[in-house]
């Protein structure tokens, strides 16, 4: 299981007005398996979304930013078409167009324009995606959708995922409570840049795309962007915010409203949850790591010290044998690329334990300390850099053997 991560309760998952999710299985990688989402969205959605910035992004993303700047044209964002076992990356042309096939055919059996649907992919990098599968079980899917569907919704977007990722909460704005409920997916291949592996939340509040991208961008860096378990940034990363807007109230425009911190606030919170998960599933994790970096000039060099810990494998590798051989993480601190560190005014604690000061070892620190803390589940690692009032913290998990086998036998 996991590290402290339950899958989560159907129950606790609140439907969204304006959103029906339907479920089918059309075999793309495992006979049986559930691997195709369909979800629906009301007339007047807005929809935004931010993806991988690896240059070898997978066709659906090109397609997604395609659609999502002709939204206005098209008629709106209406639908979106999720499938698991292939990324359709690394497929050039014929990607595009199976792709654009799967549009298509969603988009004639709900009476709109390709243009109208957005496609995501996830699985195997380099093969065909079988869009035939795809299209042959649309109709099931279809015919499945239920505003209640957010569980096995969450199910179906999985690869190598051991656990369902899904949260749901309420929010008073004005004295109206309106939902916001998500699902993410992601184990491995995972360091994103401006999104997750597949992420999608959604909210009944009226909110304008120019507020919810704001929103999304806010939430994002504050979560999805905070997170790493292996260092790669998948082809295939997406995270969509749509605001349906189906619970009649008026429209938040942007930042003045004295609504959108508060909306925003419970995006981020989910988000985090979401982001969190992740990483607590990462692939073979036993150990969830929160890494906190305090005491830098910005934020943006927070992050890159945090990142150059999170994502070093002799410092993943470490905290999975329970290794207090800290100084690989005052190595990678030192190699983030912060050319003009003062070493000698830099503190590391593991735990509440001083590890680390002026340079060297704390003169208190006793070894014992520290593997005490190493052992634990969950360890918080905190580096304070001394030059100024910035902090950022980053989510890891540690390298297990399980890793490498996940890995090795991906495809078989």
């Amino acid at each position: 299981m996991p590290v402290h991560l339950a899958p989560p309760d159907p129950a606790s998952l609140l439907p969204v007005p304006g959103v029906e999710l339907g479920i089918a299985s059309a075999g793309i990688k495992k006979p049986g398996r559930k691997d195709v989402l369909v979800m629906r969205l009301a007339p007047d959605s807005e929809v935004v979304g931010v993806f991988t910035q690896n240059r070898f992004c997978a066709a659906p993303v090109t397609l997604c930013k395609e659609h999502l700047h002709d939204h206005d044209a098209s008629g709106g964002i209406r639908a979106l078409v999720v499938n698991t076992g292939n990324a359709n990356a690394g497929t050039g042309e014929d990607g595009l167009r199976r792709a654009r096939e799967t549009c298509a055919s969603l988009a004639g059996q709900l009476g709109l324009s390709a243009r109208q649907i957005l496609p995501f992919s996830t699985g195997v990098i380099l093969e065909p995606l079988p869009h035939d599968k795809i299209v042959a079980v649309l109709p099931d899917a279809i015919a499945d959708l239920k505003p209640a569907n957010w569980a096995e919704a969450a199910q179906a977007i999985m690869t190598t995922d051991i656990v369902a990722k899904a949260a749901s909460r309420k929010v008073a704005l004005d004295g109206r409570e309106f939902v916001v409920t998500g699902i993410a997916k992601g184990s491995g291949m995972i360091h994103p840049n401006m999104a997750t592996m597949l992420g999608f939340v959604a909210t009944d509040a009226p909110v304008s795309c120019e507020a919810l991208e704001a929103i999304l961008r806010h939430a994002v860096n504050k979560s999805f962007n905070c997170i790493t378990v292996d260092g790669d940034t998948s082809t295939n990363d997406s995270c969509i915010l749509i605001a349906t807007g189906a619970t009649a109230a008026p429209v938040i425009m942007d930042d003045g409203d004295p609504r959108f911190n508060s909306l925003r606030d419970a995006i981020t919170e989910l988000m985090i949850q979401l982001a969190q998960a992740i990483v607590r599933d990462g692939e073979g994790a036993t150990k969830f790591m929160e890494i906190r970096v305090e005491g830098g000039r910005d934020e943006a060099e927070c992050k890159q010290i945090g990142y150059a810990i999170a994502k070093s494998p002799l410092v993943k590798t470490a905290f999975f044998a329970s290794d207090p051989n800290l100084g690989r993480i005052l190595a990678a601190v030192g190699y983030a690329g912060v050319t003009d560190l003062d070493v000698d005014r830099i503190k590391l604690w593991l735990g509440n334990v001083l590890v680390a000061e002026n340079g060297g070892r704390s003169p208190g620190y006793q070894e014992a300390e520290g593997a005490r803390v190493m052992a634990e589940a969950e360890i918080n690692v905190r580096v304070h850099l001394g030059r100024g009032d910035a902090v950022a913290t980053v989510w890891t998990c540690d390298f297990s053997y399980d890793y490498v086998k996940i890995n090795a036998e991906y495809r078989t």
